[in-house]
């Protein structure tokens, strides 16, 4: 469903990615592990066409996108739904009207169908009858799961997930983590996650790649990298790199 061929990226004469080879299959859920400033997010970014990589190549369900058009890569993203860390739903809008966003700008659906979608996609994060709240009145994690009935709206092939864990309590933490595995399994999409939380990593992973340094360093199945005997890996599960701390976040 996605693959990174030879991605380099490069940031005012700072390379962020180098060599990037990466292959995610339909379906499966991929979770993007590594140190604050290794360009995790980055990744998240060119996947879905927000930026350009300096080189390389970037397919996506069969398409390669780094050449596209704006119009073209609007296309594509509209078989993908994006979670963002800090949710960055629209304050002056319901929970409906920010579920109902999408489905208003991109398709011609009638509004008793978008109305009904709406219902449907909260009914799965666990938010039904909240169309009519405003996100003021929400908690973190109520939040987080109207931005992931927002980004699941159009039944997306690929859902791109950008710490979905961040500032929650463990409960609503693992609460987030279910909702992420159920919805790969109701709407068969295929899921890149960013995360810091390990206890997430290895709770909803198919797959695990790390980045350190702009590389991707390993990558493996969960069982593959709680037996890694890379130091790094290591280190880094078992609370974190210490070249991390006090690093700027890309």
């Amino acid at each position: 469903m996605i693959k990174l061929v030879n991605v380099n990226m490069n940031f005012r004469g700072k390379q962020v990615l180098k060599d990037i080879n990466l292959t995610i299959e339909q379906g499966e859920i991929m979770v993007i592990i590594g140190p604050s400033g290794s360009g995790k997010s980055t990744l998240l970014r060119l996947i879905i066409g927000l930026l350009k990589p300096t080189s390389g190549e970037i397919w996506v369900n069969g398409r390669e996108i780094t050449t596209m058009t704006e119009d073209e890569l609007n296309k594509i993203r509209l078989e993908m739904g994006m979670v963002f860390q800090y949710s960055a739903l629209f304050d002056s809008m319901s929970v409906g009207e920010n579920v109902a966003f999408g489905l208003r700008q991109h398709t011609d659906m009638p509004e008793e169908e978008i109305a009904r979608t709406v219902r449907r996609k909260l009914r799965m994060v666990g938010l039904r009858g909240q169309e009519t709240a405003m996100p003021n009145e929400l908690s973190g994690g109520m939040k987080k799961r109207v931005s992931l009935a927002r980004a699941i709206a159009i039944d997306p092939h690929i859902v791109l997930y950008d710490e979905p864990t961040a500032g929650l309590d463990p409960i609503m933490s693992n609460t987030i983590n279910r909702l992420i595995v159920s919805t790969r399994r109701m709407i068969d999409a295929t899921s890149v996650v960013v995360t810091h939380d390990m206890s997430s990593v290895f709770s909803i992973a198919d797959r695990i790649a790390m980045i350190y340094g702009g590389s991707i360093i390993e990558t493996g199945t969960p069982e593959k990298i709680r037996q890694s005997e890379n130091p790094i890996m290591v280190k880094f599960i078992r609370g974190g790199s210490a070249e991390s701390k006090g690093r700027s976040r890309v």
